[in-house]
C-alpha cells in the first residue's frame, strides 16, 4: 500500500426537497383543502476516525463526495424521503484543514471520533403548512434549502509515542528494525526511507509506538531534500529520539542542523522533551567514542547517550530512557496471557 498523508478533497452535502401544493379531492369529502406534504431534508457530509488505516490513499482515487438530495413533498400529506448521508472514513490523526492549508476545522485524534463537514438542507414545506383560519386554501410552498459546497485538505499526522529524528544514514531505520517487527527498507545510500514508518517496541513489559521518518538536511524547511513536511508525524510524540551518526566527523555540527529545522518548523516541536544518541559506536575504537561524546554534550549542552543499533549496544538503556519519558497513559502493558505460547 503506497504511503499518503495529503490530499484534496471536494464534497457537497444534498438539497433539501421542495414542498408539495395540492390539495385533497375525493367525491364523498366536501370539504378537502390543503394536503401537500414538506420536502425531504439533504444528506451531509461526515468524517469519521476508523481503525485499520494508517494513510490516505483511498483519497487519491476518488476526491469528489456528493450526498444525495432530499426528494420533494407530495400530496396526501407525504413526506419526501431525506437524502443519505456520506461518511469520509479517514485514518486516526487526521486533520481536516480548509481550502487555505492553514484554518483546522477539526482533529480527529481519537477512534469513532464523528464531525459534521457539510450539512443537508432543509426541505421545503408543502401547502399544507401553510393552512389558517384565514387562508383555508393556500397556494404557496418553500423550496428546498441548497446544499453546501467545499473544497478540503486532508492531512494526515501519524499517532505515535516515540519520533525518531536525524540526519540521512543515522541509522534510524536499523533501530527500528532492530527494536521492533517493523521491516524499513535499510541501504547505504541517503534518503533510503521516503515515508514515515511505524514500529511497536517493547521494554520491561511495556509497549510503545515508535514513527521513523525520512531523514533532514540543512535547508530542509526551504524544500532542500525531501523537506520538512515529514515533521509533521512527530509532533504528536511524547519524546523525540536524535540520532547522530557516530563515524561522521561533524558530530557538533549534525546535531546543530537537526536543532536549527526543528526551529525553523516552528510550533512547539523544539521543546519537546529530547533524547540524544551517539549511534554506530560499535565502528569507533574507546578513543574516538570519548572524543566524540565530550563534543557532542558540548554541543547539546546535555547528557548524550551512547547506542549501536545493529551491534544491540546500548539499545536497552535507550528505550529505558525513552519510556521514563512517556506518560503511563500512552503505555500499553503486556500481561501475562499474552506472553504465555498459544496452543490449541
Amino acid at each position: 500500500m503506497k504511503f499518503l498523508d495529503l490530499c484534496k478533497v471536494y464534497i457537497r452535502s444534498g438539497g433539501g426537497g421542495g414542498g408539495c401544493v395540492s390539495f385533497r379531492r375525493e367525491k364523498y369529502i366536501e370539504y378537502g383543502g390543503p394536503d401537500g406534504g414538506d420536502g425531504g431534508t439533504g444528506g451531509s457530509v461526515w468524517a469519521e476516525a476508523v481503525d485499520g488505516l494508517n494513510t490516505l490513499i483511498d483519497f487519491r482515487y476518488q476526491q469528489h463526495f456528493f450526498a444525495k438530495n432530499g426528494q420533494p413533498g407530495m400530496g396526501k400529506q407525504r413526506t419526501g424521503k431525506d437524502g443519505d448521508d456520506i461518511i469520509l472514513r479517514v485514518p486516526v490523526g487526521t486533520e481536516i484543514l480548509d481550502e487555505d492549508q492553514e484554518t483546522v476545522i477539526c482533529d480527529l485524534t481519537e477512534l469513532g471520533q464523528r464531525v459534521q463537514l457539510a450539512r443537508g438542507g432543509n426541505g421545503g414545506w408543502g401547502n399544507l403548512h401553510f393552512k389558517s383560519s384565514t387562508n383555508q386554501a393556500p397556494r404557496r410552498s418553500n423550496p428546498g434549502q441548497e446544499g453546501v459546497e467545499r473544497t478540503l485538505w486532508l492531512r494526515l499526522k501519524l499517532i505515535a509515542d516515540v519520533g525518531l529524528l536525524g540526519l540521512p544514514n543515522a541509522g534510524k531505520s536499523t533501530f527500528l528494525a532492530a527494536t521492533s517487527n517493523a521491516r524499513p527498507k535499510i541501504a547505504d545510500y541517503p534518503f533510503t526511507t521516503l515515508h514515515p514508518n511505524l514500529g511497536v517496541v517493547g521494554v520491561d513489559n511495556t509497549e510503545f509506538v515508535v514513527a521513523d521518518i525520512p531523514g533532514l538536511i540543512e535547508g530542509a524547511s526551504e524544500g532542500r531534500g525531501l523537506g520538512d513536511l515529514f515533521l509533521g508525524h512527530v509532533e504528536r510524540c511524547a519524546v523525540l529520539l536524535h540520532l547522530i551518526d557516530g563515524t561522521s566527523e561533524t558530530v557538533a555540527e549534525d546535531y546543530r542542523t537537526i536543532i536549527g529545522e526543528l526551529e525553523a518548523y516552528g510550533g512547539e516541536l523544539a521543546e519537546k522533551p529530547r533524547v540524544t544518541v551517539l549511534n554506530k559506536v560499535d565502528a569507533l575504537d574507546e578513543e574516538e567514542r570519548v572524543d566524540r561524546l565530550k563534543e557532542l554534550e558540548k554541543a547539546s549542552g546535555g547528557d548524550v547517550m551512547m547506542m549501536s543499533g545493529v551491534a544491540g549496544e546500548g539499545v536497552t538503556e535507550v528505550l529505558r530512557t525513552l519510556r521514563q519519558n512517556i506518560d503511563d497513559d500512552r503505555l500499553r502493558y503486556r500481561t501475562s496471557e499474552e506472553e504465555e505460547t498459544w496452543q490449541p
